[in-house]
């Protein structure tokens, strides 16, 4: 199976992973660090295999190797603390719209990473149909306002906070995404995949160094949920398994090719995100609900035309 099919594959995923994300942040567990302290422990279970592919890769690698583990608990947690904050389809849109610039910088500073003309026009395509979903504008506002709001980014006048989260997550991914490329090229698969999840679980268990996190993940997992909230730790469990296979699913995809184009192909999980949440808003509005006026469907559509044109020129 190709690099761009498993990476499609994983962004379905992702989305839905993502939508649960925002309801466990919401009502299951409100601690973003016990939520990203839960997932760096559950992604040790890897070490079952650990006796058939483990390899010692060297010092140098199992630095790498750990730091890329580290990078990733440390996304997820500012992502969480972004998605307490804003709407799940604007913050992982804005997620994503920034990873791609980020890891196009590093591919080139670090890889000398070189792409078609096709490839680079498609790069284009996908980062302006990102930017139009992350910044569309209500249907009380003008066009001007998105720029307004846009460069409001830039100068530190945005006064939503999950922006600056978005933008902070989005850079630690790029790292992560970035360091873990470098560390498979280095190493079989499997084996760094296992040293990069062991690095996951030891940034997790830094947190349990403070002792007010400490006290914050114990009151998280004593807590229950709300009596109209139907769902507790089996959710969580099946919502990070669902995560685990997508996240191995896209690293076996990196493993196999470019980084910032499989990074840009997030727009697919953004479509997907469109019409989940339709969905969830039309018939299950108590778990999600969204704006789908006219206005703005009509918006959110043009910027996944040009996200389609720029999966067009990637894939040719």
């Amino acid at each position: 199976m190709s690099w761009l099919v498993l990476t499609i594959i994983s962004y379905l995923m992702l989305a839905i992973v993502n939508l649960g994300d925002k309801f466990v942040v919401d009502k299951v567990l409100k601690s973003s660090k016990s939520y990203a302290f839960m997932v760096g422990i559950l992604g040790a279970i890897i070490f079952a295999i650990a006796p058939w592919f483990l390899n010692w890769p060297g010092l140098a690698l199992f630095f790498v190797n750990i730091v890329s583990g580290m990078f990733f608990v440390l996304a997820l947690w500012v992502m969480y603390e972004a998605l307490k904050q804003g709407e799940a389809s604007r913050v992982v849109v804005v997620i994503g719209s920034i990873v791609p610039i980020f890891t196009v910088i590093f591919s080139f500073l670090f890889f000398n990473e070189k792409f078609t003309g096709n490839q680079l026009t498609g790069l284009v395509f996908l980062i302006v149909g990102m930017i139009i979903i992350s910044f569309v504008v209500s249907r009380r506002n003008k066009w001007k306002d998105f720029w307004q709001r846009l460069w409001s980014v830039f100068t530190g006048d945005y006064n939503k906070k999950w922006i600056f989260l978005a933008i902070l997550s989005a850079l630690l991914y790029a790292l992560y995404f970035i360091i873990t490329k470098y560390a498979y090229l280095q190493q079989d698969f499997l084996s760094s995949l296992i040293w990069i999840k062991g690095g996951s679980l030891l940034m997790s268990l830094f947190f349990l160094l403070n002792k007010e996190t400490r006290h914050e993940i114990k009151k998280s997992f004593k807590t229950k949920p709300k009596k109209s909230v139907k769902v507790g730790s089996g959710f969580v469990l099946a919502n990070q398994a669902t995560g685990s296979v997508a996240s191995l699913i896209q690293s076996y995809a990196i493993y196999l090719g470019p980084v910032a184009i499989i990074n840009a192909l997030q727009g697919v999980q953004y479509a997907f995100l469109l019409v989940l949440g339709i969905f969830f808003t039309i018939f299950c509005p108590k778990i999600l609900k969204e704006d789908i006026s006219k206005k703005i469907l009509i918006k959110k559509i043009i910027a996944i035309i040009l996200i389609g044109i720029g999966l067009y020129f990637m894939a040719v």
